[in-house]
């Protein structure tokens, strides 16, 4: 039997399962969008040799399965179906595998440490099963169970917090489950989520120096685990590193910052050719939705009314997937916009001498004097920055070395 693959769901148009088998296999894999009296129909269809499942279905498909493996059973969760030669569907749960590789990724030992998993869903039963075989102390925490988020201050000694809710997944970004700083022993924080690639809990637990890792590589492992359950073919792990790493540089958007005039909307454009990435200029984008430049709006309204207009058109380009984005010389100058742009971005600083910097049409640096705009935002340049690139060439040659300095040479 020919193998066809694809997962089951209900709101699958920001997967990434297509994208993610093709580097891991060559079967076809489709996405198998349905309401819940649909599963059947789907499960029926001779022609598909191997399901993911998603949310909400992972409980659901167990009535049609003819047998479960060991770690379904145990979770009361299959995200993993598998069409065996007599017709029958195998389900197992691949789930408490890829956590377990995102453990082993962060470098967290468990062992003995009282950990609170977020959520009482299908991630949250596979969570607990990769946990208890690693001896973890778990507290599971729901909305109205005996352990929820209105007592979280009986468990102010947890060790290790694990997200499995959708709290902070996109579209609904910048949100946190709970409050980190409530936990000083903290020594590990995980997120299942993927999208944004760093939820706000992550970036709590990074901006504290707390090991912290994201949902993306326990998607790769729980797939790659149900690809050799689909082809029998096992997946090495340098070719899972590598689908990782691919997936993860696809997902990221570059984000451009720098002094006015510095070249980031040129770069950008440039980058864009050079990559075939979609890119967008935070300061047309402004003036597409206001009608004004970001010079009328900051002589007209003062610099606060802009930078107010800039943020919250950040906090809708941040959340964007595998774009280039150009931001305005001050986007750097209000903390908030960090995160915004940090949450699914690789940050680079296009640093240019001051003498080949522009001011016409640019009042601050014509206002503040441009050495004296240099010697404030410098830092925060820095602050901001995954990268620096020297942009003193033309903008292809800029665009190369932000290129090779984001995904190496």
């Amino acid at each position: 039997m020919k193998t066809r693959c694809g997962l089951l769901g209900e709101h699958l148009g920001h997967s990434y399962s297509p994208q993610l088998h093709r580097l891991l296999g060559t079967y076809p894999y489709e996405l198998c969008e349905t309401a819940p009296e649909g599963i059947g129909a789907i499960l029926a269809d001779l022609s598909f040799t191997g399901f993911n499942v998603t949310i909400p279905y992972k409980r659901t498909v167990i009535p049609f399965m003819d047998e479960l493996g060991p770690a379904a059973r145990a979770t009361g969760s299959v995200n993993t179906i598998v069409r065996r030669n007599d017709g029958s569907l195998f389900g197992d749960n691949t789930d408490v595998y890829g956590f377990g590789s995102m453990l082993d990724k962060s470098g967290v030992d468990v062992r003995g440490k009282k950990t609170l998993v977020l959520g009482s869903g299908g991630a949250a039963s596979a969570v607990c099963e990769a946990l208890k075989s690693r001896s973890a102390q778990i507290v599971t925490v729901s909305r109205s169970g005996e352990n929820n988020y209105q007592n979280l201050r009986l468990h102010a000694d947890a060790q290790i917090i694990v997200n499995a809710t959708p709290v902070g997944m996109y579209p609904n970004n910048g949100v946190s489950p709970l409050d980190i700083s409530a936990f000083p022993k903290l020594g590990g924080v995980f997120d299942l989520i993927y999208n944004p690639a760093r939820t706000r809990l992550i970036q709590d637990a990074k901006e504290r120096g707390i090991p912290c890792e994201s949902g993306l590589y326990m998607l790769v492992s729980q797939a790659a685990r149900s690809s050799e359950l689909f082809t029998g073919a096992p997946i090495g792990q340098a070719q899972v590193d590598r689908a990782y790493q691919t997936l993860l540089n696809d997902m990221q958007n570059i984000v451009l910052i720098g002094m006015p005039g510095c070249g980031k909307s040129t770069a950008a454009r440039a980058l864009s050719r050079l990559t075939g990435r979609p890119f967008i200029d935070c300061d047309e984008e402004i003036e597409k939705q206001t009608g004004l430049s970001p010079a009328s709006i900051i002589t007209s309204q003062g610099e606060a009314a802009f930078r107010r207009i800039e943020t919250d058109v950040l906090r809708e380009l941040g959340k964007r997937s595998g774009w280039i984005v150009a931001t305005g010389g001050g986007a750097v100058t209000r903390e908030e916009n960090y995160p915004l742009l940090g949450q699914n971005g690789v940050i680079v600083y296009l640093r240019r001498p001051l003498e080949k910097l522009p001011l016409e049409g640019r009042p601050l640096s014509a206002r503040e004097g441009l050495k004296a705009l240099y010697e404030q935002r410098k830092g925060l340049y820095e602050h901001f920055a995954d990268r620096t690139v020297d942009a003193d060439d033309d903008a292809d040659k800029t665009a190369e070395k932000i290129r090779n300095t984001v995904y190496g040479s």
